[in-house]
């Protein structure tokens, strides 16, 4: 069974870090571009970062620049995702999708199979 499983969320204080992972199931990330996506209650869900299968090219979204670190581990089949300096706005439910190759930047089309997220709570 193909399935992608996000973890590593939780809730923290304003300025704490957590990790989130990104673990394959049933099938090899090494050919696929994984991006990470948050949807705050209420919002569409955004791109937060991205990162091609060979992990040459990374993205990310203004609003976490220089707080958040996306990398891969394909022989753990994983994709993480660092985030530090958290705020209150950063609160939603992280996703994780895959995409053959390149990330298609910073788009939600063209990712095939999408995690059941997991939630960062962040208080002030």
């Amino acid at each position: 069974q193909v399935q992608l499983v996000e973890s590593g969320g939780g809730s923290v204080q304003a300025g704490g870090s957590l990790r989130l992972s990104c673990a394959a199931s049933g099938f090899t990330l090494d050919k696929y571009a994984i991006g990470w996506f948050r949807q705050a209650p209420g919002k569409e869900r955004e791109g937060v970062s991205c990162i091609n299968s060979s992990g040459g090219r990374t993205y990310y979204a203004d609003s976490v620049k220089g707080r958040f670190t996306i990398s891969r581990d394909n022989a753990k089949n994983t994709v993480y995702l660092q985030i530090n300096s958290l705020k209150p706005e950063d609160t939603a439910v992280y996703y994780c999708a895959t995409k053959l190759f390149v990330c298609n930047w910073p788009s939600r089309r063209g990712y095939d199979s999408w995690g059941q997220g997991t939630q960062v709570t962040v208080s002030s």
